[in-house]
């Protein structure tokens, strides 16, 4: 008696493409970032410094370098003779207040973002080499970590920009050699833990180079941290060039910075208040803005602090 065998037919392709998937990654920030108000309201002021730094002719009403005693210390709204407004009033040497913040924004991202790239660089790439080699390697730069976190870093600035002189290329070399070490200690930390992975171990049971090992392995792991720790820390870059600028030891005049317009209008807080208050607060927006997204993005990019989709 035959018996009747009964086979189970595999679905066909087209139903496997036709079943529903769960949102991507690049979904669920999105749909993080809408229950967050504040850090949309950041990224849209973001948004708009990056335009001013990006084209500053574009929105710059006037020249922001162009001088006339005559328009000493003018009020927001003035208007001169030529019929030109000055939205923001003008400085003790009669320059637009409004343009010199336009274009003070491309000194400030300018700054920030080239020395939290450098610093992560080399950051990344000394607390890689510490945490997967151990041993005296891991020692001298520990060793090193430790002597730079040792040095105030205003004396630091104040003692290479003497040397070196002020300049923009000066002070995007003093702040990155500060700032690096924040990136070798955490990554460092996590390399210590993840070369004992299994994912890693088998890398090197299957010959992989050591190469190999530290950029296609270990990098990708730590790269969404480093990424955190750049947004937060751009902020910070900002407020140091800034810091440095209103010292005077920043990109010299006739340049425009923030921190060297709060420099020029501290001596006229009770007289001509806007000078210093306007550029005060695009930096405090701004620095403010870069942290509500650095908060946002430690949430998306965090596995331990992602939320689960409903």
């Amino acid at each position: 008696m035959a018996v009747e065998q009964t086979h189970t037919l595999a679905p066909p392709l087209a139903a496997l493409e036709d079943e529903p998937r769960g949102p991507s990654d690049f979904q669920l920030a999105i749909r993080e970032l809408k229950k967050r108000p504040p850090a949309m309201i950041g990224l849209a002021c973001l948004i708009i410094v990056i335009l001013f730094a990006i084209i500053p002719g574009f929105f710059s009403p006037l020249d922001p370098i162009d001088q006339d005693l005559i328009r000493y210390i003018k009020p927001p709204g003035f208007t001169d003779k030529a019929g030109n407004v000055y939205h923001l009033g003008t400085d003790q040497q009669g320059r637009d207040i409004l343009s010199r913040i336009i274009w003070g924004s491309r000194i400030s991202l300018l700054v920030g973002i080239t020395a939290v790239l450098i610093s992560g660089f080399i950051g990344i790439s000394v607390g890689i080499a510490a945490g997967y080699f151990g041993g005296w390697v891991d020692t001298i730069i520990s060793r090193i970590v430790d002597t730079a976190l040792a040095v105030p870093f205003i004396l630091l600035a104040i003692t290479l920009v003497a040397i070196l002189g002020p300049s923009l290329q000066n002070i995007i070399l003093v702040i990155a050699l500060r700032t690096w070490i924040v990136y070798a200690r955490v990554v460092r930390s996590e390399v210590l833990s993840l070369k004992e992975q299994d994912f890693v171990m088998g890398a090197k049971a299957a010959g992989c180079s050591t190469f190999r090992i530290l950029a296609f392995y270990l990098f990708p792991n730590v790269i969404s941290t480093t990424i955190v720790i750049a947004t937060l820390y751009l902020g910070r870059m900002i407020i140091i060039e800034s810091a440095l600028s209103f010292l005077g030891l920043g990109v010299p005049p006739p340049t425009p910075t923030w921190g060297g317009m709060l420099a020029d209008g501290r001596a006229f807080l009770d007289t001509a208040w806007w000078i210093a208050l306007f550029p005060g607060l695009v930096l405090m927006v701004t620095v403010l803005s870069v942290n509500l997204l650095g908060d946002w993005l430690r949430d998306v990019l965090d596995p331990r602090m992602k939320h689960t989709a409903d």
